[in-house]
């Protein structure tokens, strides 16, 4: 049975996992990398969501305030042994509760255009597609959601 615990960017199970996804995005995004690197520090992050199986870190994903009503979701990762299992979806979940009991009213989210597994989890979650905010606009190898909370 998976266990869902509220924590910081501090935490050390998290920046585990955030290493895990760097090395992928890496791998994945090449030199662009280091482009969507400057946007994915940890300092402005304090709200976190990880899912463990166990003593085991799993899964993880955080929110970050983006205006006054609007959070975004950003660092969401599942380890590759444990994906397709509804833990994405469930902490994406967790977030959104969490984003509510904070007073926020949207989530918006950037992800890889060619992510076709997190295109699914947002759209299956009521995330719609929306044009590319911040410092992601005009960026080609972006898409961005949001959904109403």
């Amino acid at each position: 049975m998976l266990v869902y615990r509220r924590t910081t960017s501090t935490d050390k199970d998290f920046i585990s996992l955030v290493g895990k996804l760097d090395k992928h995005l890496a791998k994945k995004n090449g030199e662009n990398q280091e482009f969507y690197g400057q946007f994915n520090t940890l300092d402005a992050i304090k709200h976190v969501v990880l899912a463990y199986n166990g003593k085991m870190a799993v899964g993880c994903g955080a929110i970050k305030q983006y205006n006054p009503e609007v959070m975004e979701v950003k660092r969401m990762y599942t380890r590759a042994e444990y994906r397709g299992k509804g833990i994405a979806l469930s902490v994406l979940n967790e977030l959104e509760k969490w984003a509510v009991e904070l007073g926020f009213s949207k989530c918006v989210l950037e992800t890889d255009k060619d992510n076709a597994g997190a295109i699914h989890i947002y759209r299956k979650n009521g995330y719609l597609p929306i044009p590319n905010y911040g410092q992601y606009q005009g960026v080609a190898m972006s898409v961005c959601f949001e959904k109403a909370l």
